[in-house]
């Protein structure tokens, strides 16, 4: 018995690593799997010596609980616990803000992360708890199949946490560790009472009297479960994740600055500061710009929308150049001047990408930093962020003219082709009421200030934090029906009805000018962060427009009127941008157009990023999540059912015949000795029927009918079995449910709720399926004698 519990700690610590294995993608260092490795086998160890001594079942999970805390301990707090090695309170205060620190770094970094004190703590302490359990559940408990549950949890995180599911290798080892596991839990039972009494013979077992069907075939269906359930996924939506990208090398493979940047949402990086209550100063700016209210600090764009939402295109990116190109589109016409930006950034802001003034010139920054020449952006490679940088940023303040923007020439193919697609899935309320809005218009520049004006003037919009409209592209239309968001759903709106006009646009995310302080610098709080659109016009590039009411500042060029180039709107005029910002750019008394709403001007809700889902997949593609879902319901309730659907089929009708006699006896039978082994009563092989019978009836405490019930049982048996013609009988199946009761009644709760959702005797639909694999090969050699031979052997 020794020796097979320390095989099965042994198979048990190898399944929790090879699970573990699916996390190694994920951090740039692989020594935390080594050290994960170490202390999970002190943890086995500490579980295994506690069985042999022996302790109780719960004084072994808590001595392996304890040595577990003391062994994160010596590894990541040693200088603040107690003599070095007791995790006092100290230790677990510093615990705590390490957890922090891994949680703030999973949601800022790229895949794959470095390995902070805070990422290895998250990754080994994990694997550490998911052991726990596993040896818990599989060794000491003797439940083999619920410790799946713990390695399936260790495997899910780590495709949750990427973008297109994780490789096949890492499933593969999750599932042969977990195959291993119950193997070697199988032949354990196996050794203690061989097969249960009224079985029949299976397979070829009877050539090799030693060797049990499970043990010789159970590799084989192993295998066989490992080829569908990897073949099976293809037919299923993959496991799509959050922040973190399965293909980058960081964002910058190597040394050298090549790479690509991937299609990750930074608005979901911008919740917390979009909900934050404190108001923080994010950055202290001082710059040369003279109007100061078109300081937008721009941190990346979003220019692929999918029909669920905007996000970055996968871009190439390389090294910061010296000095910056000119911005796409930028003609010699239009006037602009360079000016100089110092942004200060605060210690606890971490954003990948680096903020800046757009278009940007130069840029002197420290660091490990990479260029994104499409969008003229800095993103930080191998974990970098701005997390207390100082840095200075040369930008052009363009300055063009309404009528420079009226009379752009038409834009590029290529960037009409890229910038103006929309799916298919687009409502064509988006289109229609874009049409209506710009009715009149004789440029795509009139059609841009036309539907900014709709949002922030004449449309009736309402800024509102608290607004749930859903997500993807039908969101946009409920937004322009319902009239009430906020800067995320403007912007959003605004790019996809000047996108369905044909005027390329795109979304820019960053924060809106800040608040002027005494000392001449500018003060960027949480609250500023925001998102607009961009809009391309040939001879001026990239354009900022405002649509968002009450928040940021209208540019210049929207507000003058173009001579001879349709009616002037009155209501413009009144919008000029002043000279600077107000005193609380993030702050309004007046979040409606018309000031009829003073009390919707609140922080940004969790809301403020549309969630990366669509209004909802296709019906297909829910029906394959609702069968996956009612899959995995059903796995930890397969025993049970199975126990229920074969109790049926034992105690259900049957022939009245002489050759109906037998199976239905010892079916009756199996079933008793199936309900006593779940009960915790193992069958023996060794014994008579009379002598099981009486074992089953000591054991479980039985007496009276039910006593009575059993022995009449067993004689049906051994009429059955011995006799030249058995006797018909009758009530049997009564005589089981008597019996069955009674053992239900003599058991304690855990007992009884152990049989009923984890019956022991489950095991029978290994032996089935290796049974059935057996009596197919052995058709199939029989058909070909030669097919099992080597290829060498055959001629």
């Amino acid at each position: 018995m020794i020796s097979s519990l320390a095989r099965l700690t042994v198979r048990a610590w190898a399944a929790t690593l090879l699970a573990a294995c699916a996390l190694l993608p994920l951090v740039e260092s692989t020594i935390w799997i080594l050290q994960a490795a170490l202390l999970l086998g002190v943890q086995a160890g500490v579980g295994a010596a506690a069985r042999r001594v022996p302790l109780a079942r719960p004084l072994t999970v808590a001595a392996q609980v304890v040595a577990t805390l003391v062994l994160l301990t010596l590894m990541f707090a040693r200088e603040y616990a107690v003599a070095g090695l007791i995790p006092g309170p100290d230790a677990l205060r510093f615990f705590g803000q390490l957890l922090e620190q891994g949680g703030q770094d999973v949601n800022r970094y790229a895949i794959p992360a470095p390995l902070s004190d805070g990422i290895r703590l998250m990754l080994v302490g994990g694997v550490l708890v998911i052991g726990l359990l596993v040896d818990v559940l599989a060794v000491t408990f003797r439940s083999a199949a619920p410790a799946g549950l713990p390695l399936l949890a260790l495997y899910s995180v780590a495709a949750g946490l990427t973008d297109n599911g994780i490789e096949w290798l890492w499933f593969l080892l999750a599932a042969a560790g977990y195959l291993m596991l119950l193997l070697a839990e199988g032949r354990d039972r196996l050794s203690q009472w061989g097969r249960v009494f009224a079985g029949s013979p299976r397979g070829r077992s009877r050539e090799t009297p030693g060797a049990p069907a499970p043990a010789r075939f159970g590799h084989r269906i192993g295998v066989m479960a490992l080829g569908i359930a990897l073949v099976a996924p293809l037919a299923l939506p993959a496991m799509d994740g959050g922040l973190l990208d399965p293909n980058g090398r960081g964002v910058g493979a190597g040394v050298g600055g090549g790479g690509t940047i991937s299609a990750v949402n930074p608005l979901v990086s911008l919740r917390d500061s979009l909900n934050n209550d404190d108001d923080r100063a994010v950055f202290s700016v001082r710059t040369e710009m003279e109007n100061t209210s078109d300081l937008y600090l721009r941190i990346v764009s979003l220019d692929d929308f999918d029909g669920t939402t905007w996000k970055p295109s996968k871009r190439a990116i390389t090294q910061v150049p010296e000095g910056f190109p000119a911005p796409p589109g930028l003609g010699p016409d239009v006037e602009f001047t360079e000016v100089g930006t110092s942004v200060s950034v605060a210690k606890w802001y971490g954003q990948t990408w680096l903020p800046m003034p757009y278009p940007p010139s130069r840029v002197s920054v420290g660091g490990d930093w990479r260029y994104e020449p499409v969008g003229m952006t800095l993103v930080g490679d191998h974990g970098q962020n701005t997390r207390g940088l100082t840095y200075e940023v040369r930008s052009l303040d363009v300055r063009p003219t309404a009528e420079q923007l009226a009379k752009a020439p038409e834009a590029p193919a290529d960037v009409l082709r890229e910038y103006t697609e929309l799916p298919d899935s687009l409502p064509s309320l988006v289109h229609e009421t874009a049409r209506d809005v710009t009715d009149g218009a004789k440029s795509d520049y009139d059609r841009a200030v036309m539907l900014q004006d709709w949002f922030t003037l004449s449309g009736d919009f309402q800024y509102d934090t608290q607004v749930d409209v859903g997500s993807g592209s039908q969101a946009i239309a409920r937004f322009l029906k319902d009239k009430r968001g906020f800067c995320v759903h403007y912007s959003f709106a605004m790019a996809s009805m000047a996108r369905s006009l044909g005027i390329p646009a795109r979304i820019a995310v960053g924060f809106a000018p800040g608040t002027p302080q005494a000392d001449g610098t500018i003060s960027v709080a949480m609250r500023d962060a925001h998102a607009w659109p961009e809009l391309y016009f040939e001879g001026v590039g990239w354009t900022r427009f405002e649509p968002t009411p009450t928040r940021g500042s209208t540019p210049d060029y929207t507000v003058q009127d173009v001579e001879d180039n349709g009616p002037a709107d009155p209501a413009r005029p009144s919008q000029a941008a002043p000279a600077d910002p107000s005193a609380q750019p993030s702050q309004s008394s007046d979040c409606r157009a018309d000031g009829s709403d003073p009390g919707s001007c609140e922080s940004e809700s969790p809301q403020a990023a549309l969630p990366a889902g669509g209004d909802g997949p296709k019906w297909h593609v829910v029906l394959l999540w609702a069968l996956a879902g009612l899959l995995v319901l059903a796995l930890p309730l397969s025993p049970l059912l199975w126990r229920t659907r074969m109790r049926a089929v034992r105690l259900g009708g049957h022939g009245r015949t002489e050759e109906d006699v037998a199976p239905h006896v010892l079916a009756a039978w199996e079933e008793l000795t199936d309900t006593a082994w779940d009960h915790g009563i193992v069958p023996d092989e060794s014994l008579t029927p009379r002598g099981a019978a009486d074992r089953i009836v000591r054991t479980g405490g039985l007496d009276g009918d039910a006593a009575a019930s059993v022995r009449r049982l067993a004689g049906a048996v051994e009429q059955v079995l011995y006799a030249p013609r058995p006797r018909p009988a009758v009530g049997l199946a009564d005589d089981v449910r008597r019996a069955a009761a009674a053992l239900r009644d003599s058991a304690s709760r855990r007992a009884r709720l152990r049989a009923l959702l984890a019956p022991r005797s489950a095991v029978r639909v290994v032996w089935t399926v290796s049974d059935r694999w057996a009596t197919l090969r052995d058709r199939v050699i029989a058909l070909r004698p030669d097919w099992h031979l080597p290829t060498r052997q055959r001629s």
